[in-house]
């Protein structure tokens, strides 16, 4: 086994999970979340499927369990690829664990799996929509989300508390973070062959998205399918049909990207029924 090609998904979920099938063949699957029940239903779904698959239990805002997951990962085989899929949502939690989980754990996933993973690998950090609907950052702003040094990302002036007006504020500062942060990545990454993108979808009926459908926020969520160019919601199937892309080989030439997949709906935020001033 230790010869095994490795892809680690972190974030058991229907995208994770809907990408991971699609580069997995042939490979060892790593399905790690801070849940061991949600991964091991999607590993039983995954065994029953034919692929290879392990488990293991993680908490990304931890450096020291991420650590430990890079250890297990590395105990398996050669590292070549990272899904990157874990995170909480504006109805799951306060603005200081979003930032930490998806702002802060994000940053150190990137760090660490970019110091390990075999040339020529890839990876892909699913983000959010969200980001592309905060307005304008400062240059300065945007400079400290992509290059802060992880463990300063926190301390950034205009993420404390007295700055940041609620959850979905803060969620839209870490989804814009995730994708300014791989556009960095990218740089150190392909110092070592390697390469990282973003996609960033809009509604996928997932758990989570359903968490937030059902939400405080429900009302302006079933609006936004209703108004979109596309006129539905989008799949996990979906976002894995553009991931496996991403990471394989006719995907070679797109490092440090991050593709919008959201029905049209930042469109209409921006320019149609959606916009604040319609």
């Amino acid at each position: 086994m230790k010869n095994k090609s490795v892809i680690v998904v972190i974030g058991a979920g229907s995208i994770g999970q809907a990408i991971a099938r699609r580069v997995g063949a042939g490979k060892h699957i790593l399905l790690a979340d801070i849940n061991q029940e949600n991964s091991n239903a999607a590993a039983r779904v995954l065994l029953d499927a034919g692929f290879e698959v392990s488990t293991a239990i993680v908490d990304i805002s931890s450096r020291e369990s991420v650590q430990k997951l890079v250890e297990t990962s590395q105990g398996i085989g050669s590292i070549t690829g990272l899904i990157h899929a874990a995170g909480v949502s504006p109805s799951q939690a306060s603005p200081e664990t979003i930032f930490k989980v998806d702002l802060y754990g994000t940053a150190l996933i990137l760090q660490e799996f970019g110091n390990v993973i075999e040339e020529g690998g890839a990876g892909v950090v699913i983000s959010s929509q969200s980001g592309h609907r905060l307005q304008s950052l400062t240059p300065e702003q945007d400079k400290a989300l992509a290059t802060a040094p992880v463990e300063e990302l926190l301390l950034l002036p205009f993420l404390q508390s007295d700055a940041v007006d609620g959850s979905l504020y803060a969620y839209q500062l870490s989804k814009r973070g995730n994708s300014l942060r791989v556009k960095a990545e990218a740089v150190r990454w392909g110092k070592r062959g390697l390469r990282i993108n973003t996609i960033s979808p809009g509604i996928i009926i997932t758990p989570l998205a359903n968490d937030e459908l059902n939400g405080p926020r429900g009302e302006s969520y079933r609006r936004m399918l209703e108004i979109a160019p596309a006129g539905r919601a989008g799949t996990p199937d979906e976002v894995g049909t553009l991931g496996a892309f991403l990471m394989g080989r006719d995907g070679d030439f797109i490092t440090g990207s991050d593709f919008l997949m959201d029905g049209g709906v930042t469109s209409a935020y921006w320019y149609g029924d959606l916009s604040p001033e319609s």
